[in-house]
């Protein structure tokens, strides 16, 4: 019997961030299920990299270059070899001759979703399935079409039981790439928030702020920026390109997560710029740290604020909340359960199965 074949296509592979983990996710799933997945990209190392990012394996997949530069017949036939066909759009489409058609959306980009005609005809036999329903309430606006939401999962090595003991120690930690595009994770707003935290409260004067985080070439003068901007605290420590093991390290140690991605952005008129899901937050809360995050995007709806961890809408919020916080220490514990808890009800590897099963009727 002829094995069933799926086909991924994401123009931005490379990048190997939060969303390229999500939808390898779910072709992971469908190689356990039995099919060959095939990923598009013109550069077969690619296949180590992203087995050395994300530690997955899988029985049977190949790298096949990219047919997207042919006319209409020819990717219409190439399509039509597979059975799934799934994309990431750089904000064009094609007409597809798979049997079932997939635009996977990461974030809400309006540019990425133009509901020409010609898009709708060519939307046709697609679905759209997006990582978080705040993705979904603009996609579902500016395509005129029902999507779907599938959460990705947390590892369980991220999971970590004696999360407010004597393990944690003064560091509060962020997790996010370096860069000024898109949605930033505003390393600059965490940089002042720590210094005016230390300059005005003596209890944290042996803290630590450990920023972490992927840095490309094409960003390294904005990570140079930061530097300069830290450059007179020596409690502020940069680990950029920090392996998965250094990061699960941290995250283990650290007693506090901060996150500013979204931070002074109107999301309703700029929603790409908040944080659309936000896996490091979830990663954190899994890990026992006591988060504090910008109320803006799917992490305002995600955190129940004093229960799981803290929203904030401005620095001194994020400050005054943080102080708050570490002279209550008889809470610490129980807003760390309350977290690891949420995770594990809402983002288990286990769950992500099934819905991915579900969804695809793979079983």
């Amino acid at each position: 019997m002829k094995k069933k074949k799926i086909i991924v296509y994401d123009p931005y592979l490379d990048t190997l961030g939060g969303g390229e983990r999500h939808i390898l996710s779910i072709a992971k799933v469908f190689d356990q299920c039995g099919y060959h997945v095939d990923v598009i990209w013109n550069d077969a190392s690619i296949s180590d990299r992203l087995k050395k990012q994300f530690d997955m394996d899988f029985s049977h997949l190949s790298i096949v270059h990219s047919f997207f530069e042919g006319n209409i017949v020819s990717k219409f036939l190439e399509t039509k070899k597979y059975e799934h066909f799934f994309y990431v759009t750089d904000g064009s489409y094609l007409f597809s001759g798979a049997s079932h058609n997939h635009v996977f959306c990461m974030y809400p980009k309006k540019e990425l979703y133009k509901a020409t005609w010609i898009n709708h005809m060519k939307w046709s036999n697609f679905d759209f399935i997006c990582n978080s329903h705040f993705t979904k309430s603009f996609v579902d606006k500016w395509t005129g079409k029902e999507s779907s939401v599938i959460y990705p999962y947390i590892d369980f090595r991220y999971f970590h039981k004696n999360h407010t003991g004597t393990n944690k120690q003064n560091i509060i930690l962020s997790v996010g790439r370096f860069f000024r595009h898109l949605h930033t994770k505003r390393q600059d707003i965490l940089i002042k928030a720590f210094n005016k935290l230390q300059r005005e409260n003596n209890m944290f004067k042996d803290f630590k702020l450990y920023l972490i985080g992927g840095l490309k070439e094409e960003d390294k003068k904005y990570f140079d920026e930061l530097v300069l901007l830290a450059r007179d605290n020596d409690n502020i420590i940069f680990l950029p390109n920090a392996s998965q093991t250094t990061v699960i390290e941290y995250y283990r140690k650290a007693l506090f997560f901060w996150h500013a991605a979204g931070y002074d952005i109107n999301e309703k008129h700029s929603p790409e710029l908040v944080e659309h899901l936000g896996i490091s937050p979830l990663e954190a809360m899994a890990s026992g740290c006591i988060i504090f995050c910008p109320k803006k995007g799917e992490l305002a709806t995600l955190i129940k604020n004093g229960k799981n961890g803290f929203v904030y809408n401005m620095m001194d919020e994020l400050v005054q909340k943080t102080i708050d916080t570490y002279n209550i220490r008889n809470t610490l514990t129980e807003i760390a359960n309350q977290a690891q808890l949420f995770i594990s009800e809402h983002f288990s590897y286990e769950d992500f199965k099934k819905r991915v099963i579900t969804h695809f009727h793979l079983i």
